[in-house]
């Protein structure tokens, strides 16, 4: 089966040439979709590139909860933000919510060992 590139991640990634531990996929950028669909309030924040770590995305919503992904470039999230009429934070200027933090810790608090 041939790689589609639904969401524009290879002509958005330019002509970079990277080792990560994975690149981003349709599937990366159509869970952060479905996440924003099913839950109030989300927004995105953008996580610069590292050098084991492709460009990601958290996506979060209004009661804290949230999902990361990779995207591949901060163009790509910019684009499904600007489809889905939800806002985009470059995380370097803004930080985190402390609505994210506040989940984190509730979370802790109940015990969950993904946290």
């Amino acid at each position: 089966m041939r790689w589609r590139d639904r969401y524009g991640l290879r002509r958005l990634r330019g002509n970079k040439i990277a080792k990560f531990d994975r690149e981003a996929t349709d599937a990366d950028i159509e869970a952060l979709i479905a996440f924003a669909k099913s839950r109030r309030g989300v927004e995105f924040y953008v996580e610069p590139e590292t050098f084991a770590t492709d460009t990601t995305a958290v996506a979060v919503a209004d009661d804290g909860e949230w999902t990361r992904r990779r995207v591949g470039s901060p163009a790509v999230i910019h684009k499904v933000a600007r489809d889905l009429a939800l806002p985009v934070y470059d995380v370097q200027l803004t930080g985190y919510p402390q609505r994210m933090r506040a989940y984190n810790e509730r979370r802790r608090r109940e015990g969950d060992e993904r946290l």
